[in-house]
């Protein structure tokens, strides 16, 4: 059995940078990820563009050079390899961690890698900063786990000349309908909203208008869908039953927590799946287990950003040096 002070399972921005904060008041803490270092970035769209400048996406007070204004995913891909390499972070890649046990002055944690190798680590801390990217929000209708539907979006090149349905209408939707139109993919989108998501990103959104106005691309507002086949999407409009022919389809729905993960580790989650905790020290119900970045906010991914995330390793560890000076 290895055994640490700290281990933080997800190695996003915001789990690196709680292992900066844990670093710099001296606790070199073991990070587990079961993909790769920021396995979210990686798995973004090839040409995604964040929504915020480089300076917000810094940790380590390490600085984040772009040649854009609003870097692009190779660009933070490079950046956050460079910052856990330049501080000398502990990181387990395509490791993961399968359960969280409470003991009476510690934590046990059971993980497998990618060959099938068993660990048992025991930990007084552990920090939960597993993000919700790996987790979609399914719909449940019939044929959603179909070969040909996909809830990630990685690039357009292979569906040219297809027809593609792509289902929901806000950020992801939206990149994807634009780099599918782009590639020469006949699109149509089917969005239960009865207007453009206010949450859309303000440079983005009149490319997507003009689309539609030019009608190089459809979209069905207040449509629901009700089943995939092998070749059409079955979808409700103001009551009414309709049908769009789909070689391929994006069911961009959106990602939530590993809810069942962190119930299991002894975590209560409010009816929004926010875990509870207190904000000043991100410590949850359970004494000495602390979440971190998104996975904090449950389904309200919305609150919680790399922006505002990379500053919750600062709390957690501030509360664990007070809690080891007591």
């Amino acid at each position: 059995m290895e055994k640490e002070k700290v281990i933080i399972i997800g190695a996003g921005p915001c789990g690196l940078s709680a292992a900066i904060e844990l670093k710099n008041i001296g606790i070199d803490s073991l990070i587990i990820d079961k993909g790769s270092v920021v396995d979210a970035i990686y798995n973004y769209p090839t040409h995604q563009m964040f929504f915020s400048s480089s300076e917000r996406l810094e940790i380590g007070q390490i600085p984040f050079v772009s040649e854009r204004q609003k870097p692009v995913r190779n660009e933070a891909l490079n950046y956050y390899r460079t910052v856990a390499q330049r501080t000398g972070l502990r990181i387990n890649t395509f490791e993961e961690v399968q359960h969280v046990q409470k003991n009476t002055d510690c934590f046990q944690l059971h993980s497998v890698d990618h060959k099938g190798t068993e660990k048992v680590y025991q930990a007084e801390f552990v920090v939960m900063a597993t993000g919700y990217y790996g987790q979609p929000n399914y719909m449940g209708i019939k044929g959603e786990h179909l070969p040909h539907v996909s809830h990630y979006f990685k690039e357009a090149h292979p569906f040219f000349n297809k027809k593609v349905v792509v289902i929901g209408g806000k950020n992801s939707a939206v990149d994807a309908t634009l780099e599918l139109e782009k590639a020469g993919a006949e699109v149509t989108v089917l969005y239960r909203g009865s207007d453009y998501s206010a949450s859309v990103k303000p440079w983005i959104l009149p490319l997507f208008d003009s689309l539609m106005r030019n009608e190089k691309a459809f979209i069905h507002f207040n449509s629901i869908p009700k089943e995939i086949t092998k070749s059409h999407v079955v979808y409700v409009k103001n009551g009414e039953e309709h049908s769009v022919e789909a070689d391929y389809v994006f069911a961009m729905t959106g990602y939530q927590p590993d809810q069942p993960f962190l119930k299991e580790s002894g975590i209560e989650l409010d009816q929004s799946a926010c875990p509870i905790y207190n904000p000043n020290t991100m410590e949850t119900n359970v004494e000495n287990l602390y979440v971190a970045g998104v996975v904090a906010a449950g389904y309200n991914n919305n609150k919680i950003f790399i922006e505002n995330g990379r500053y919750h390793g600062g709390l957690i560890a501030e509360n664990i040096q007070q809690k080891n000076m007591q």
